[in-house]
């Protein structure tokens, strides 16, 4: 679902346990590592995907984690020209 701006309805998820670390989950192939993060399915709210995506990407389920916020709104952000994927169709902005 990607919007007509080139924009993908996504979800970020900082991870951290009581004692304030947060989790940065390495990227496979990559010298880089990212918090879980992924798509929002059509028909599928931002709770439910970041409880779907939450559970592909550290096993963790929905009764093992608390929320403590979410933003208001949508951010967006554009990526540098050399980070955008022109190999595959549709390419994803941001």
């Amino acid at each position: 679902m990607i919007d007509e701006d080139g924009f993908r309805p996504n979800v970020g998820i900082i991870l951290c346990n009581g004692d304030g670390k947060v989790f940065w989950g390495k990227r496979l192939g990559q010298n880089s590592y990212q918090f879980p993060q992924g798509g929002i399915d059509r028909g599928e709210t931002a709770l439910d995907a970041m409880y779907r995506e939450l559970h592909e990407e550290t096993g963790l389920k929905a009764a093992q984690v608390e929320v403590l916020g979410s933003t208001t709104g949508w951010l967006r952000y554009r990526l540098p020209n050399h980070m955008i994927r022109r190999q595959s169709k549709p390419i994803c902005i941001g």
